[in-house]
This record gives C-alpha cells, sequence and structure tokens, in this order.
C-alpha cells in the first residue's frame, strides 16, 4: 500500500485513465473516489469506502455553472427559454456517457460483483454520473478554472450544435406543423445509416412527405438526424419563420 492507502497497481491503473482523460491529478484519491460505485462500497462496509455520489453532486454543478455562463456570454441574443434548452442539449446523459465511453472509464470503475457481472461497467448512466464525479474530483483538485476549460473542452462538440441551432430549434415539430396545415400529407422518418463504435455513432436519416425524400440529416444520435433532416426539410420548402411556406411548396403539397 502507498500512503494515500491506495495500492501501486491501482495508482498505476488511475495514472493511466489521468492521461486518457488529458488531466493530471494532484491528489488521486479524489480520482479514485470519483470512480468508486454505491454497490462497491456496500460491499466494503467494514472499511468504510467513500463512494461517488458527492463528487457527482459537486461535478453537475460545476457542469450547469461552467455551460450556463458560456452560453450566456457567447449567445447574448437568447432568451432564457432558448438558454435553458440549449443547456439541456449540452449537459445530457448522452454526452457525458459518449466521452466516459471514449476513454474507456468502465474500465477503471470500482463496482459491487453483482453490478459488474450485470454489464455495470458499460452501463450509460452509471459511466455519465461517474463521469460527472470526476468532473468533481477535478474541481477539487485544481480548481474552477481548469474544470471549467475541461468541461468546455470535453462538450465541445454539443456546443457547436447549439450555435448552428439544432439544439434550440424543434425543426421536427415545425416540419410537422407545416404538414399538418394540408390534409392528407404523411410524414415518414426512415433511418439510413448507424456507423461508428457505441459511444461515437453517426446516423443519418432521411425525412419523407408523402414517399418523396424532401431531407437527409446526420447526427450523433437519431433526434439530432432527424432535426438536421427536418431543417434541410424546411429549407427545400423555402419556409420562413413568422412567414410560412413559399409559394411554390404550397403549390407543390397542395398537388401531393
Amino acid at each position: 500500500m502507498i500512503a494515500s492507502g491506495l495500492t501501486a497497481a491501482r495508482v498505476r491503473a488511475l495514472k493511466e485513465l489521468s492521461g486518457r482523460l488529458g488531466v493530471r491529478f494532484r491528489n488521486m484519491a479524489l480520482l479514485d473516489q470519483a470512480l468508486t460505485h454505491t454497490s462497491y462500497a456496500n460491499e466494503a462496509v467494514r472499511r468504510k469506502v467513500i463512494h461517488n455520489e458527492r463528487l457527482e453532486f459537486l461535478g453537475d454543478a460545476v457542469l450547469e455553472l461552467a455551460t450556463s455562463t458560456y452560453l450566456f456570454l457567447h449567445f447574448p441574443e437568447l432568451p432564457e427559454g432558448d438558454l435553458t434548452k440549449a443547456r439541456a442539449s449540452v449537459v445530457c446523459e448522452a454526452a457525458l456517457y459518449r466521452r466516459a465511453a471514449e476513454v474507456s472509464l468502465g474500465d477503471y470503475l470500482l463496482l459491487g460483483r453483482g453490478e459488474r457481472v450485470t454489464g455495470g461497467d458499460k452501463r450509460p448512466s452509471i459511466l455519465a454520473d461517474a463521469f460527472e464525479a470526476v468532473i468533481g474530483a477535478l474541481y477539487l483538485d485544481q480548481g474552477w478554472q481548469a474544470a471549467t476549460d475541461y468541461v468546455l473542452d470535453q462538450l465541445k462538440e454539443e456546443l457547436v450544435e447549439v450555435e448552428h441551432g439544432h439544439s434550440i430549434k424543434d425543426y421536427k415539430t415545425m416540419l410537422q406543423e407545416v404538414i399538418q396545415r394540408h390534409p392528407g400529407q404523411r410524414i415518414v422518418y426512415e433511418l439510413l445509416a448507424a456507423t461508428g463504435p457505441d459511444h461515437a455513432k453517426v446516423f443519418k436519416v432521411a425525412v419523407r412527405v408523402n414517399g418523396l425524400a424532401y431531407g437527409v440529416g446526420t447526427g450523433r444520435s437519431k433526434k439530432a438526424a432527424e432535426q438536421s433532416a427536418a431543417q434541410q426539410a424546411l429549407s427545400k420548402f423555402d419556409f420562413r419563420e413568422g412567414e410560412g411556406l413559399g409559394a411554390k411548396a404550397r403549390r407543390e403539397l397542395a398537388q401531393a
């Protein structure tokens, strides 16, 4: 054992993970705690092992404030409601799970025997929670600025989606409302492809109106791909918010 109470093997593993994370922790015990699931702590009651739920709570607060501050400063035109939608799309389980899976976080989790056997090291909710706990550990280890910089770097793809408007406007609902104004029209979203590993899949979706493809979109989730396809369809329909469809699109739908 070493001074921190961690075995030399555990310290080596934590250093390896630190390299994957791109963070050099000063206090490895904090990182170890961030990776300790309640199921493991419950099985080690006599050793008084501390699980990661408190660090998860702290990490969640850091994530929320870091992204809220970024969105507030970089999108001064957005009202409160859109800022809330954008933040929810950025700090979501799917995004945190992807980051955790990319660094194989599950390989370093301390799980109870039952949780390990049932695949807890690959369960999205557990991995996302552990990643939040790692953010909390980083905040305690190196302070607010280091934690903020790390959060924004890890969630840069999601922040780009906000910049493109995909996380704020519900293009699927907008398209549905437009099409429903013309009786007899039918919208179908068709999955064309899903490529890449589970933690980094890219989905390709087509949106069809009465069997004709009006838009094809891609995204890191089916929902994102459908939103992109709907946005493209609205563009082809010459749709403008507050104005509705262009004359050509109205004639086309009327004749369909």
